[in-house]
C-alpha cells in the first residue's frame, strides 16, 4: 500500500489554517527567545551573542516553515514518517532522514528511547521500501539515490543496497551549520542529551536495481522492527 501522508503524519493531518497557527507560533516563540539575546548584546557590546542566538533559532525553526511549504508544492517527497526525498532532478534523487518537525509531531513521548530509537529505523526502512515500489512501477527506471547519514554506519548502508564513502568537506559543512538543530532531533529521539558524531557521517548512493535486489531484505527489516 502507498504511504499516505496525510493518514499517518500528524502535522499534515492537520488542516491549512490550524498549520498555519502552528507556524506562527513557532515564530512568535523563535522572537520572543531571540529579544533577550539583543538586548544582552547591545548591552555587552558583543553582538555576535545575537548573531549566534539568532542563527540557531533559524535553524530550529526552518523544519517548521520549509518543509511543509516545499512538500506543499511537490519539492519534497514524504515516503514515510521519517524518510524525505527531493524531487528527481537530472535523474538523481537526494534522499533526507526527517527533520525536526517530524521528531516533535510524530514521536510519542510516552516511549522510552529504545521504543522511539526502533520507530526511527523501521519508517526509515519502510520509506525506503515505499521509494523502490514507487520507482519500480515508474516509467524512469535510469535513476540514482543518494544521501548523507550519520545515523547509519557504512555497513548497515551497504546491507541495504546502497555504496557509501567518506563525506566530502561541503557536505560536512552543512552537517555542521545544522548541528544544534540534529542536536535537538538526536536528543529528542534518544530520550536524553545526545550528541551527533558527525565524525561518523557518511555519503551513501545506489542505482535503482540496487535497491530492488535488496527489497525483500528491507521489508522483512521493517516489519522486525514493527
Amino acid at each position: 500500500m502507498k504511504f499516505k501522508l496525510e493518514n499517518s503524519h500528524p502535522f499534515y493531518q492537520k488542516t491549512e489554517k490550524d498549520k498555519k497557527v502552528i507556524q506562527l507560533k513557532v515564530i512568535a516563540i523563535a522572537i520572543l527567545l531571540f529579544i533577550p539575546s539583543l538586548i544582552l548584546a547591545w548591552h555587552a557590546k558583543i553582538f555576535f551573542i545575537a548573531i549566534f542566538v539568532f542563527y540557531l533559532l533559524i535553524t530550529i525553526i526552518a523544519p517548521f516553515i520549509d518543509v511543509p511549504t516545499n512538500q506543499k508544492t511537490g519539492r519534497l517527497i514524504y515516503y514515510s514518517n521519517f524518510l524525505i526525498t527531493e524531487k528527481e532532478k537530472n535523474g538523481v534523487v537526494k534522499i533526507h532522514g526527517g527533520t525536526l518537525l517530524d521528531y516533535y509531531f510524530v514521536l510519542d513521548f510516552k516511549w522510552n528511547g529504545q521504543q522511539r530509537t526502533n520507530y526511527i529505523l523501521q519508517q526509515y526502512l519502510e520509506g525506503l521500501f515505499n521509494l523502490i515500489e514507487t520507482y519500480e512501477n515508474g516509467e524512469n527506471k535510469q535513476v540514482k539515490f543518494t544521501g548523507t547519514t550519520y545515523i547509519l554506519n557504512a555497513r548497515t548502508a551497504e546491507k541495504l543496497g546502497f555504496k557509501t564513502r567518506k563525506i566530502d568537506g561541503v557536505q560536512l559543512l552543512i552537517l555542521s551549520m545544522n548541528y544544534f538543530n540534529l542536536l535537538t532531533s538526536n536528543s529528542m529521539a534518544k530520550r536524553k542529551l545526545a550528541l551527533p558524531n558527525l565524525r561518523k557521517a557518511i555519503s551513501f548512493e545506489a542505482n535503482l536495481e540496487d535497491l530492488i535486489e535488496k527489497k525483500a531484505l528491507i521489508k522483512a527489516l521493517s516489519d522486525r522492527l514493527k
